[in-house]
């Protein structure tokens, strides 16, 4: 790839694209081949990852449980059915607010699930203390201020509780900034060496139990993202339009391919609240 006369690509509205037609059948037959099975997720969880990120995080029917950037609440209400917990969904996006809202009282789950609209970048609107377990899957990256982000779940986590987050893009290889700026198109990105997410948790107050590599799983969900969409590119085109299937299937392409060779990293940090 050359970098002679490179330019910035267009911005890629991808979370508008996905939640604003997010109930179609067509989105849903994508998330279906990408994914295996479709949970309502706009990430690269996958419903057995999540299983796994669960069991680490072991709520139980008395936890409450804060789920940072929810999108759609999909994942969210998935863990409060399975464990029994309390939920509350965070996302800066009102589309996806809604529908996890609209999905939880289709499921029934309206007394033991909350949805806010809010920038989780900033101060969270909850008491000191408020919960016992936080999740914030594939979202991490576009929270500029993650020291400030990891101290504020550090104050509405009560001691001894258990944090479960992954950051798809730790910087492991040599990237060029071309490829960058098209892994980051899809909005604000924070990209940052191996090794400092562990040091900022440290230094909020937690203790990192776990940081395992789950590089695999992002390359395989965005190589099937790519190829789902690749199959439907007519009908998407007609939904997004063109400008903006083109950008995502680029955005799909250097995810896939930076994350097989393991330049870019995704890690799951499981951790404790001291």
């Amino acid at each position: 790839m050359s970098t002679d006369g490179a330019h910035e690509p267009d911005r890629v509205d991808h979370y508008g694209a996905s939640y604003g037609h997010f109930a179609t059948e067509l989105l849903a037959a994508v998330r279906a081949d990408a994914f295996g099975e479709d949970i309502g997720q706009n990430g690269w969880l996958t419903a057995d990852e999540q299983d796994a990120f669960v069991a680490r995080l072991a709520p139980t029917s008395a936890s409450t449980l804060l789920d940072v950037a929810c999108g759609s609440g999909g994942p969210t209400l998935r863990i409060a059915r399975s464990t029994g917990c309390r939920v509350h969904g965070v996302d800066a996006h009102g589309e996806a607010i809604a529908r996890a809202r609209a999905a939880a009282e289709s499921a029934g789950l309206g007394s033991r699930a909350a949805f806010t609209q809010l920038d989780a970048a900033g101060r969270l609107p909850f008491a000191d203390g408020e919960f016992d377990r936080l999740t914030c899957i594939d979202a991490l990256n576009h929270l500029p201020d993650r020291r400030r982000v990891f101290a504020e779940w550090a104050r509405v986590l009560r001691r001894g509780a258990r944090l479960l987050v992954t950051d798809p893009v730790v910087i492991t290889g040599a990237v060029t900034n071309e490829e960058l700026a098209i892994r980051a198109s899809i909005g604000f990105f924070l990209f940052v060496p191996d090794g400092l997410d562990e040091r900022w948790l440290t230094e909020a107050g937690f203790r990192v139990e776990s940081a395992e590599d789950r590089t695999e799983n992002m390359a395989r969900v965005a190589e099937r993202w790519h190829a789902a969409r690749a199959r439907r590119a007519r009908e998407l085109c007609a939904l997004e339009g063109e400008q903006t299937f083109a950008g995502q299937q680029r955005f799909f392409e250097i995810t896939a391919r930076l994350a097989s060779e393991r330049r870019l990293k995704r890690q799951a940090f499981c951790a404790i609240r001291e």
